[in-house]
This record gives structure tokens, sequence and C-alpha cells, in this order.
């Protein structure tokens, strides 16, 4: 049995996933992600390189924007097939696509140009979801099944297990760093054929996981010595939450007196929520002090801005505070408003827990810029800026390779995507160097046969 396997984004990039597995009798698709970084709105809005009507169902990995964001454009186009994909992800998934068209919304406003799609098309999307639990078996068309597990990285988060007769094809999504605030281990998968895996860290290590609480703690500090605001520009999804766990502990044990801090993303408020109805996806522990009667996600000195007068009046509170707000690249959300207003003033520190990818502001902040244009404005960057990897939510290199090893008997190729070209490169060779694995990095819209 051949089928054709297709790249047509999410290689040599972090974001974009969108893989399609052709058998002949069925095509399926892999993730269907927004593009993101500079000018990504054009082509987020280009015609998909396919038929979407030809599309049987779509396999959804987790809720990030870069892995669903395209959904209801593919749906637009025609797509009506099943979406399926766990219960936490689909509940994620509605807030995900609404603020994706928001942020939309305003860059089409901004450029002159017209959004990928509307609230109709995001309803339409969310009707054709269908929610399994971790180890649930989906049937497929033309003798394929599809089998989730715990990816470790986000609520809800799976690694995809395709079986067709006897081989076994497997689409990682992205792999979970370990270990996590609030997730569990992966569930790595052996004895596979063929692995679609991610690579936003393939060139690096985590140094700083097992120290990074206390790193938060002294940016913490730092920020109340200088009397100053920390802003946390701070992913919606995941890094909040993760965040406030972290700092309600500290708080509620005394590792850090009480300091204001604003938690001002309408998204992540949403997100929460989500989170507090959905314990079971978290590790046990932070599941046993959730029943002990601890709300982890709230805490003195904690108060959410849900409305832009919440978000303004933030800046109503004299002396050190702490402010998290979104997005965590900051390419849009409240966090442009905080920058624009503290970046120059020198004590200001802002605290960066993410990944932030290429063109992005929160990328020059990092790369050591000196001005930022914001709004039309260049607001000079007086601020400190540190940075903790630790909080990402994505496996490192040393984690990748681990991942592989467990399938290294049985893979017959690995194709690296989910990762800026570097990266991607430097995990192949090193899976090729210390695995022994045949291992490739696709291009954009390269295809392979493969005995599936």
């Amino acid at each position: 049995m051949q089928t054709k396997l297709t790249f047509w984004s999410g290689v040599h990039d972090a974001t974009g996933a969108n893989f399609m597995l052709e058998t002949g009798k069925a095509t399926l698709l892999i993730d269907c992600g927004l593009i993101q970084g500079q000018h990504a709105q054009t082509i987020n809005c280009e015609v998909f390189p396919y038929d979407a009507k030809k599309v049987d169902a779509l396999l959804v990995t987790h809720a990030h924007a870069d892995h669903i964001g395209r959904i209801p454009k593919l749906v637009r186009e025609g797509f009506s097939g099943s979406i399926y994909t766990t219960e936490a992800t689909r509940d994620l998934s509605q807030y995900m696509l609404e603020d994706a068209l928001g942020v939309m919304r305003q860059e089409a406003k901004r450029d002159g140009t017209q959004p990928c799609y509307d609230e109709t098309d995001v309803a339409r999307a969310m009707a054709l979801f269908r929610a399994v639990s971790y180890g649930d078996t989906v049937e497929l068309p033309d003798g394929v099944t599809a089998t989730f597990t715990d990816a470790g990285h986000i609520l809800g988060s799976a690694i995809i297990t395709l079986r067709r007769g006897e081989k076994v094809f497997v689409a990682s999504g992205d792999i979970g760093n370990q270990p996590q605030p609030l997730l569990g281990a992966p569930n790595i998968p052996e004895k596979y054929d063929y692995l679609i895996m991610e690579s936003v860290y393939g060139d690096r290590v985590h140094e700083d996981v097992a120290d990074r609480k206390a790193k938060l703690l002294a940016v913490i500090e730092e920020a109340r010595a200088k009397n100053g605001t920390l802003i946390i520009p701070a992913f919606s999804l995941e890094r909040t939450q993760g965040l406030l766990y972290e700092i309600n502990n500290a708080v509620e044990s005394g590792d850090i007196e009480q300091i204001p801090i604003f938690l001002d993303s309408p998204l992540a408020i949403k997100v929460t929520e989500v989170y507090r109805k959905h314990p079971e996806y978290m590790r046990h522990d932070v599941q046993e002090q959730i029943h002990n009667g601890d709300d982890i996600f709230s805490f003195p000195g904690l108060e959410v801005s849900a409305s832009k007068e919440d978000s303004e009046a933030i800046h109503h509170t004299r002396g050190a505070k702490i402010i998290i707000a979104g997005s965590g690249m900051s390419h849009g959300g409240r966090i442009l408003a905080h920058e624009r207003r503290y970046l120059p003033d020198p004590t200001t520190t802002v605290l960066l827990v993410g990944y932030q990818g290429v063109g992005t502001l929160g990328r020059k902040l990092r790369d050591g810029a000196k001005e930022l244009r914001i709004a039309g404005e260049n607001i000079p960057v007086r601020a400190a800026v540190r940075v903790i990897d630790g909080y990402s939510a994505h496996a490192d290199r040393d984690q990748l390779v681990a991942f592989v090893e467990l399938g290294a008997a049985t893979v017959k190729k690995v194709f690296v995507a989910m990762g800026e070209e570097s990266a991607s490169l430097f995990l192949v060779q090193r899976l090729r160097d210390f695995l022994g694995v045949d291992a490739v990095a696709p291009t954009p819209g390269e295809s392979f046969i493969i005995e599936f």
C-alpha cells in the first residue's frame, strides 16, 4: 500500500502546520494552522493548494493557532468532513479561533485588506469537531485508524498514531517539555514506520528547566527592588496558566511577598476557565491540589483585567507590579500598549518566557533591539530584558532525540518539521548521527511516497 505524504506548510517554519496523506481512496489532513510572522496575513489568505472539498477528515493535534487557525478558511473553501481531536482541544479551539479572527480583522483594517474568514466560518468549523479521549481509536476511510495519546504540550494536546494494515504512521504535533508546571510527560510511541515530528528547539537545550521557578521569583524580586513594572508577554494558552500556577504556589507558600499582578488578556481569562473545566488532563499531583480545595489560578494580589477600561486602569497602580498579557511574541494584543508605555522606562523589566518567531517584536527584544516600532511610533527600549527558556512548552533538542530513540529500531523515515530551517536541519543531522535513522527536513510543498 502506497500513500502520498505532502508538506503543504509547517516546514522550514515553526508555524502553519498542514500535512496531507493521500491513500488513493482517502485524503486526510493533519492540522491546518496559521502561518505567523511578518507579512503572513497575505499567505494565510491564499487559496489552499489542494481541493478542500476532497479532504475526508482533519486530525488536530492541539489548539494553538499555528495548528488550527486556518480551519475556518478550509471550511469556507468547501471542507465538510469530520474534525477529530480531544475534548479539551475542541473547547479551547472555540476561543482560539475567535481570537484569531479578531487579530485577523485588526491586521486587515491596518493593511486595507479582508480577513480570510468570518464568524459564520468559525461556527461551521466548530460544528464539525468530534471529541475523542486519549486512547480512543477513530475509524477513517480506506482502512485507516487514528489513536490520540497525550503529547504533554498544552491541555488536551495529542500525538496521533495512524494505522493501516500492518503499517504505523505517527504525527507528534508539538511535544511537551518536561517537567511542566501543570502537565505530565508525553506518551512516547514505539514501533512505528514513519514519524512527523516538531523541531522548534531542535538545535537548543533548555538549560534552566530545573531552576526556572527560582529564576522567575528572582526576576519578580528584581522588579520589586526597582519599584518598577514587570511585563510578561505570555501565550494565552498554557504559558499563562503555568505561570499563574507557579506564582500561586509561591505567594501561598510565602516564597514571595504579595505584589499586584494583572492578568490582562481576555483570551487567557477564557482559556483559564477551560483549564478549570478539565483538570483530568493535568498531572496527578496538580489534580490532587485542586481536589483539596486550592484554586490554582487565583491568589492574593491577582486581578483579572477583562475590559479595555480594566486594562487602562492598570497604569494607575503605582510602584512595583506585574502585567501578564498576550500575545506571547508581542505581535498583537494588549501587550503592545503596555510595551509602548513601559519600554522607555529603565525601571521596567520584560520577561520573555517562550519561543519568539523570526520578525516578531518579541524576537527583536530578545536579540537586543534598542528601538521598536509600535503602532506607527518608534519606541526606545530602556527596559531590562530577561529570558527564561525553561517555561517553554516545547521539548528541547535532547528530549526530541529521546522521543525518537524508542522508535529508532523500526522507523523507516523521520520527517522533521515545525521548526525554523536551521533548527530542523540540525535535528536531522543529530538523529542521523546519534540514532542512525533516516531523517529528512522536507521543503514547503514537497511530497513523499511512503509504504502506508
